[in-house]
């Protein structure tokens, strides 16, 4: 398929786990993509196997430098916002640093998507930002105090980015996965100890796989997404139903 055939889509946190499977199947689509990171081997690696993938590298906790990368890059099409962290801790035991550095990350959205927004509305395109968030934002989950809040607070965002860029045809949306097999989430979540409990909220009784999240992703960047746009999609088997 060539759907994205001609577009340009930026994806943060592209060259791992779910971001990765984003910047490939866009690939494979036909879109021209740029992947940006913080992990310049994991960029090498990327662009190795992909060499028409565009790759950038900057910390995205560093607002100053992060404009002028992302300035730097063009124009796009669409934003995909995966970028983030998950810090596992306890309610009464989470650090000040933990919630700064987790909430660094949902600051780069806004940061990234002023940039790209401005250059959509600029060259009159009506362009589709997709921010990745969690079934965290829409259910508590027990030590997750921090990263629950932070992907409410993209969820939040997402609905006000919505209202404002709407008017010049910008949509934004995000996805909402449950427990995700990457690689690293397959190692996590090995134990059926840990696992079990989870899975037991899941009418559908699995986790998912990066390939139903890049699909979600794919459809609300699309035109077949087109009125689209300030909704949270889950893609958790049931889990926030039950």
């Amino acid at each position: 398929m060539d759907k994205f055939k001609g577009k340009r889509i930026l994806v943060t946190g592209g060259c791992q786990g779910i971001g990765r499977g984003i910047v490939t199947e866009l690939w494979r689509q036909g879109a021209n993509v740029v992947a940006l990171s913080n992990q310049p081997e994991n960029l090498r690696k990327l662009e190795n196997e992909y060499p028409s993938v565009e790759v950038a590298s900057v910390d995205l906790r560093d607002w100053d430098k992060t404009r002028e990368v992302v300035d730097s890059l063009g124009v796009f099409d669409g934003v995909v916002n995966c970028a983030g962290v998950a810090i596992i801790e306890p309610f009464l035991e989470s650090k000040p640093e933990n919630f700064d550095f987790t909430m660094d990350f949902v600051k780069a959205i806004l940061n990234v998507s002023q940039i790209v927004a401005k250059k959509m509305i600029d060259n009159k395109i009506k362009g589709s930002i997709v921010n990745i968030s969690s079934q965290a934002s829409l259910a508590a989950l027990k030590d997750h105090v921090v990263y629950c809040g932070s992907k409410g607070a993209i969820d939040a965002m997402t609905r006000v980015m919505a209202l404002e860029l709407g008017p010049h045809g910008i949509r934004v949306n995000t996805v909402n996965p449950t427990v995700v097999m990457t690689e690293l989430g397959r190692k996590v979540w090995a134990d059926p100890a840990k696992s079990s409990a989870m899975l037991s909220k899941i009418p559908l009784g699995r986790f998912g796989e990066v390939h139903e999240v890049v699909h979600g992703v794919l459809f609300l960047l699309s035109d077949d997404a087109s009125m689209i746009s300030g909704v949270q999609m889950p893609i958790d088997g049931g889990f926030l139903a039950t």
